[in-house]
C-alpha cells in the first residue's frame, strides 16, 4: 500500500490484521508492522515488542477475540471500535482473573505507511473489565 491507497483497501488490510490476531498468526502480523511502530503515536517500539505484547494478551486470555464494530478510514488513518471478548486465565491489563468472561469496548487508531502500520494507539474500557471480573 502506498500513497493513494483506497479506503476500501485499508478496510480490507485492517480486516486481515484482525483475522490474523484472532487466529494468532503473529508471523503474519510481524510482516505488516514497520520495524519500529509509534505506540500511542509518540513512543517508538520495536516490531518484536509489539508481537510480544500481543502474545502476552493472548496468553492471559487464550480465547481473546476481537470483533470490529465500527471502522473509519481517512487518508492513511484508520479508526476502529472493537468488542473484545474472552475469559482471562491470568492477570490481564492489571486486573486479576476470576474465571468470569469479559466483553469490553476497545477503540484503536492507526496510521498505515507504505503498506504497514506505523502508528498504533489503543484505548480499552478497563473500568468495565474490572466490573465484569468482580462479578
Amino acid at each position: 500500500m502506498s500513497t493513494g491507497t483506497s479506503a476500501q483497501e485499508l478496510r480490507e488490510f485492517y480486516g486481515r490484521y484482525v483475522e490474523m490476531a484472532n487466529t494468532r498468526d503473529f508471523d503474519g502480523i510481524r510482516e505488516i508492522l514497520h520495524d519500529e511502530v509509534l505506540l500511542g503515536g509518540t513512543t517508538p517500539v520495536p516490531r518484536d515488542a509489539i508481537i510480544a505484547e500481543l502474545r502476552k494478551h493472548t496468553e492471559a486470555v487464550p480465547d481473546l477475540h476481537w470483533e470490529i464494530q465500527e471502522l473509519l478510514v481517512e487518508g492513511s488513518h484508520i479508526a476502529a471500535r472493537a468488542l473484545d471478548t474472552g475469559t482471562p486465565v491470568a492477570e490481564w491489563n492489571g486486573v486479576a482473573h476470576t474465571g468470569a468472561s469479559i466483553s469490553v469496548a476497545e477503540t484503536a487508531f492507526y496510521e498505515v505507511v507504505d503498506g504497514r502500520f506505523k502508528t498504533m494507539t489503543y484505548l480499552m474500557d478497563v473500568d468495565a473489565l474490572r466490573q465484569q471480573l468482580a462479578g
